[in-house]
């Protein structure tokens, strides 16, 4: 082994170039080799006891992350911030990983940590072979120790959005868990269970999950090709020119008359049905899709607030 590419080949866990000292030697290089590399001014350096990172450069926040899954072993599943990232939803991150362990566990949180024990550790989401919290137990693990009102709210609102929980498995969770930090919690889930918008986003979100059609882009304003407002619609499929709008009456979303005039496919879907009947949606958009594919695109253009997702 005499190269940087070799050894961060050595094995399928050596991903973002993190590995143990014993798959290093496991792989031939001896003790003191790997001591030599990792010290200053080496081509390595130790990120934690056992944990080496195969560059001298500054661990970026996926190999700190990586590297803590390693050292807490299976029994740890990282939660929090870096758990909804790794879910999909990008928000500022705490400075420390936030990592779960059993409750019997002991060993110090290292300098760019939070380890807690829990009696109650969740059952892992892997991704990429780290094992990360459920998006309902990672939010309100980050919620109880955000003191920002509005980082609080995008905490619990966005998941529900993103259809990813509920309001209602968010509050069960809240009620099984820790009641550390809920009571500020507890209100600011009373404060989002009355904004209807975020959580029939959510529905909608989650009944596309179960079907066949491409990501859409989301809350769009559909435009002719002068750029003048024809509509907007809550989903849009541009590769189609087919939009689909599930707002309830109080906030429809306006110009479906000079949208349909236009050539766009619509679907308008009354938002009850995205829980009482997610099948029956699936179906009526599955059709308008194979519709919308079988006739020219209309000529609109469109201008999105949110990208696929």
């Amino acid at each position: 082994m005499t190269a940087l590419a070799d050894a961060a080949q050595l094995t399928p866990a050596a991903h973002d170039n993190v590995l143990t000292t014993a798959e290093l030697r496991a792989h031939g290089m001896s003790e003191g080799t790997i001591t030599r590399r990792c010290r200053p001014g080496g081509p390595w350096r130790r990120l934690l006891p056992g944990i080496v990172l195969l560059s001298a450069s500054e661990p970026t926040r996926r190999q700190l992350v990586r590297a803590l899954a390693r050292y807490v072993g299976d029994e740890g599943v990282v939660t929090g911030g870096d758990a909804l990232d790794a879910h999909g939803i990008a928000l500022p991150r705490s400075p420390a990983v936030h990592v779960l362990v059993p409750k019997g566990r002991r060993m110090l949180s290292p300098t760019f940590a939070l380890v807690e024990r829990t009696s109650r550790p969740p059952e892992p989401v892997v991704v990429d072979g780290i094992p990360y919290a459920p998006a309902t137990r990672a939010a309100l693990d980050a919620a109880r120790r955000e003191p920002d009102p509005g980082r609080l709210r995008d905490l619990l609102s966005l998941p529900i959005y993103y259809g990813l929980t509920t309001a209602a498995e968010l509050r069960a969770e809240l009620d099984s868990g820790s009641q550390r930090g809920s009571a500020v919690v507890r209100s600011e889930l009373r404060s989002i269970g009355r904004d209807r918008d975020t959580y029939v986003h959510g529905w909608a979100r989650a009944v596309l999950r179960e079907g066949p059609l491409p990501p859409p882009r989301w809350d769009v304003t559909v435009c002719d090709r002068r750029g003048r407002h024809i509509g907007t619609v809550d989903a849009w499929w541009d590769e189609v020119g087919m939009g689909w709008q599930f707002h309830p009456p109080g906030k429809a979303r306006f110009g479906h008359l000079a949208l349909a005039a236009a050539g766009v496919t619509l679907v308008r879907t009354d938002p009850e049905r995205l829980t009482t009947d997610r099948r029956g949606v699936l179906t009526e958009l599955a059709k308008a899709f194979r519709t919308a594919a079988d006739r020219a695109r209309p000529a609109v253009q469109c201008r999105a607030k949110v990208a696929a997702a």
